[in-house]
């Protein structure tokens, strides 16, 4: 039996599409390099209107690109539209966010019946952590490390909560075993991913994010360690401690903002004011000048008026950020934001984007202008032709001419201008 996986969205789709190849591998199947192939497996996102689309979509389009294959959908977006797709889409089989261990299962039990299986939990706030085994998602020499599903955050334009379920950590043992496997691997960087990846351990007993990367920082062998997000009230003396004095861990740090006005952000039901926010990057900034600091800012929340978004744009610069994730505000039905009033054209929205990543070309442009002209390592990750390219420790995108390296090589440049590779 022959295999494709497909992912939409997130980095954690991903990974559970190559842990989804890694436990169809170890039951016999093969992975198809061509186009014989028995079984589809697409997973799924959900996290805007767009998502949901592009969704439905690939189904379609996978369906008739292999009407041979046995079609699998699993994901957010099945998660929360079985009905949907069962009607009018009419995959073989269809999990949401749990049940994923079960498809080799589930692909034997069609073989067997030619009748569609639908095994979608109604119920996404029961989940456990599902364990789907040591595995990973890699991206040349970077390899991605699941350590917790779910979020218990509540925002009032996330599906994610209902979707994904409450927040669930892997066991402590299962993520440094799986990390000491890709040490094995040689992988040359490790970025930590989840949902809310900052609330490892809050369902365990005796530990706590900066708790577990403590332990892997200790882990013989170590490379490059990257953190993939963090909410500022999960940035503790601990970890800043580490950042600051442990040159594996990189010095970057993505921490979500969304929005640099206190009352939007008590309309997103974010658990912050700008006030805290702002010390703890003074604080992150005295201690380590150097850290490449990013965000993500949603635009055109409801209610948002002219002066509350000027507020954002002032806060961001005030933030000294480095570089800005931009989202338009997109209304999910089953959301607390989708019935607000006052919601927003999209032609403001568009503007509003428009104007904020002008910004975050200004500020990325400021922030590397620091490092030209200065010794820098890099880390590269690919080589083609006569060129060289790979990043620095604390974000920088770099190419160069190929000296006679190869990807996973640490090397020392002179940084120059013309060696930045836009954002």
């Amino acid at each position: 039996m022959k295999f494709k996986v497909f992912s939409l969205g997130c980095k954690v789709n991903s990974y559970e599409c190559s842990a989804i190849s890694s436990l169809l591998l170890s039951k016999g199947y093969n992975e198809s390099k061509d186009n014989d192939c028995d079984v589809i497996i697409i997973n799924t996102c959900s996290v805007t209107a767009t998502a949901d689309q592009k969704s439905r979509q690939h189904i379609r389009k996978m369906m008739k690109l292999y009407p041979q294959a046995i079609c699998v959908v699993m994901g957010c977006y099945s998660q929360g539209n079985v009905e949907y797709i069962q009607k009018e889409i009419g995959p073989h089989i269809v999990v949401g966010t749990s049940n994923r261990d079960k498809i080799p299962q589930y692909i034997e039990q069609y073989l067997k019946d030619k009748k569609p299986i639908i095994e979608v939990n109604n119920n996404p706030r029961s989940f456990n952590y599902e364990e789907l085994g040591v595995t990973s998602f890699s991206e040349n020499i970077r390899a991605y490390l699941k350590i917790q599903d779910g979020c218990d955050n509540f925002c009032s334009y996330c599906l994610i909560p209902y979707r994904r379920g409450k927040m669930r950590s892997r066991s402590k043992e299962n993520v440094l075993e799986e990390a000491k496997y890709l040490i094995s691997q040689g992988y040359k960087e490790i970025v930590l991913t989840g949902i809310h990846v900052g609330g490892y351990g809050r369902d365990l007993e005796g530990t706590s994010f900066s708790d577990l990367v403590s332990s892997l920082l200790a882990l013989p062998g170590m490379p490059s360690l990257r953190i993939s997000s963090i909410e500022e009230s999960e940035i503790d003396d601990q970890l800043i401690e580490m950042v600051i004095n442990n040159p594996v861990l990189a010095k970057h740090l993505h921490i979500p903002l969304q929005s640099g006005c206190d009352a939007t952000l008590k309309r997103m039901n974010r658990k912050y004011t700008c006030e805290q926010f702002l010390a703890k990057l003074q604080y992150l900034r005295k201690e380590l000048p150097d850290i490449a600091l990013t965000t993500d800012v949603i635009v055109g929340f409801p209610g948002e008026t002219d002066e509350e978004f000027n507020d954002t744009v002032e806060f961001i610069k005030k933030c000294d950020f480095n570089m800005l994730h931009v989202f338009p505000f997109s209304a999910r039905e089953g959301t607390a934001a989708h019935l607000m009033k006052n919601q927003i054209d999209p032609k403001v929205k568009k503007e509003r984007t428009r104007v904020l990543l002008d910004l975050s070309s200004e500020l990325w442009s400021k922030y590397v202008d620091k490092f030209i002209g200065k010794e820098i390592e890099v880390l590269i990750e690919k080589v083609e032709d006569h060129t060289a390219y790979g990043h620095t420790n604390n974000y920088i995108d770099v190419c160069l001419e190929n000296k006679n390296v190869k990807p996973g090589d640490k090397i020392t440049v002179l940084l120059q201008k013309s060696m930045i590779i836009s954002k």
